[in-house]
């Protein structure tokens, strides 16, 4: 699908610097967008915003298809009568907390309670709302029965995995759930409405930023985690063993990031079982996908080529295998059904031209990083000399430091020799160079972490692959979002012909 140029900020919503501590959708987000709006930036690019699982992050999710509560706006919720206003500011960071931090766990603890007393609260009225609920329920029954069953029996079997819960419930016998479901229905419902209340939030905003000729692009993480709704309704589709725990798991090969490569411990799917499915239930979550998003960046793209399984029993994922992915036949299969959809290949790291000839055949663009353009003659291929249109060029992305942080991290050498010798020594920072480079290429979109727009350093860095903690929980300031940046950035977009 051919894209118009364009430019955009990288900033998940967690990293706003609303109410609750944490970032959500409400009045912060709005902001947002009129900041991206004034700055000329026609893209908004965010993270999953499925429910987080293992280390809070976002590609670890107990759904696809659900959203994240801690993103609903408890003040949004006041205007709306579901929960009293004086409520929701006690869950401000305490007295010597970092307000540019997530602190997951007490965020979880203020919000989730008053979460499910607000939804308790909807379901006793009789509002104006209570029609696009029922709506809401009957056009989404496909996805979210299953993941309320799910959220409420982990809750009654405190957080233990799936496949250590009763053999009913675990098997999905159909008794033993509609014994379940009976027992605990006023729980399911409470869940159902929790979910209502994201879905209004997150489309009221989308709709605010379409109305601003903003687009939202959306990430969609290849892989589900298994302790997820995913898993427990759909096993066969897994590779699990009689006692449905995964036989093959995710990960890459030792890398840059890491000498013992990267052990995700997804279950790996069975492509044989998709493919005569016809790859239904890749189907459903692409189809729901782009109804919550403009643009979808695949993660780990390269895994659709081939990708890396490690036997589930391996500590570490030096000693797996590649294997096969499902390759055209996989994307010919959603084309058809689906249309020509709006996808972003993530193609970083260990690529082969295999690869890269099926991101070509397939018409998509892909992944430029400016970070990784420097020290060899090899790694031009992320510089603006070496771009086609069609790709997408980053300074840096989540996984990467600031470039600010980046830069000051480089020893005397020939990366640090190479970056001056491109970029000169720019009076406004190496953030402003590498912006202006990734602006003034002919790449068709340039996208930015806010975190190089602000001029931060690695204290400003979301995520260290590899590293299980500290991760995904920054946030900028309330004042960082200034005239001055917006309208300096209006006019790079302006004069790089990038304006919406």
């Amino acid at each position: 699908m051919p894209f118009e140029r364009g430019a955009g900020i990288l900033l998940h919503p967690t990293s706003l610097p609303s109410r609750g501590g944490i970032g959500d959708l409400g009045p912060e987000a709005y902001a947002f967008a009129d900041f991206l709006a004034r700055a000329r930036q026609g893209l908004w690019q965010i993270l999953p915003i499925s429910p987080p699982g293992m280390s809070d992050s976002p590609y670890s999710a107990i759904s696809t298809f659900a959203g994240n509560p801690l993103l609903i706006s408890l003040e949004v919720l006041a205007q709306r009568g579901w929960i009293d206003s004086t409520l929701v500011a006690r869950g401000e960071p305490a007295p010597g907390q970092p307000a540019s931090r997530v602190d997951f766990e007490a965020v979880k603890a203020f919000k989730f309670p008053l979460l499910r007393r607000a939804a308790q609260q909807f379901l006793e009225t009789r509002g104006s709302e209570r029609e696009r609920f029922e709506q809401f329920k009957k056009e989404t029954s496909w996805w979210l029965d299953d993941f309320v069953l799910f959220e409420v029996m982990r809750d009654v079997h405190q957080g233990r995995v799936w496949s250590s819960w009763p053999r009913e419930l675990a098997r999905r016998e159909p008794e033993g759930l509609r014994k379940f479901g009976l027992e605990y229905q006023r729980q399911l419902e409470v869940e159902r409405a929790v979910q209502f209340a994201f879905f209004e939030q997150w489309r009221a905003l989308h709709q605010y930023c379409s109305q601003r000729r903003i687009k939202i692009v959306g990430d969609l993480a290849i892989f589900v985690d298994y302790d997820s709704a995913d898993v427990w309704r759909n096993p066969e589709i897994f590779w699990l063993d009689d006692r449905l725990q995964p036989i093959f798991i995710s990960g890459v090969p030792p890398d840059a990031f890491s000498a013992t490569g990267q052990r995700w411990g997804n279950p790996l799917y069975r492509w044989d079982i998709l493919k005569s499915r016809k790859y239904d239930w890749w189907q459903q979550r692409l189809s729901w996908a782009v109804k919550t998003c403009d643009f979808l960046r695949l993660d780990h793209f390269r895994a659709f080529e081939n990708y890396w399984e490690i036997p589930a029993s391996e500590p570490t994922a030096m000693h797996g295998r590649w294997v096969a992915g499902p390759k055209d036949d996989f994307f010919a299969s959603i084309r058809a059904s689906l249309g020509d959809l709006p996808f972003i290949a993530e193609d970083l790291g260990m690529i082969t031209k295999e690869v890269i000839e099926l991101r070509e055949r397939l018409g998509m663009p892909g992944m430029r990083v400016m970070q990784f353009g420097f020290g060899d003659p090899g790694a031009h291929y992320h510089l603006p000399q070496r771009f086609e249109t069609n790709c997408v060029v980053y300074t840096g992305t989540h996984d990467n430091d600031t470039t600010l942080g980046w830069w000051k991290s480089l020893a005397q050498g020939d990366e640090r020799r190479d970056v001056i010798a491109y970029t000169g020594d720019p009076a406004d920072g190496m953030n402003w160079a590498f912006i202006r480079a990734a602006f003034d290429s002919i790449a068709q979109w340039a996208i930015v972490p806010l975190q190089d727009v602000l001029g931060l350093g690695s204290e400003a860095r979301m995520n260290t692959p590899s590293r299980t903690e500290r991760n995904w929980n920054w946030r900028f300031q309330s004042g960082d979002l200034t005239r001055e940046l917006a309208e300096k950035m209006a006019a790079l977009a302006v004069v790089s012909d990038r304006a919406p």
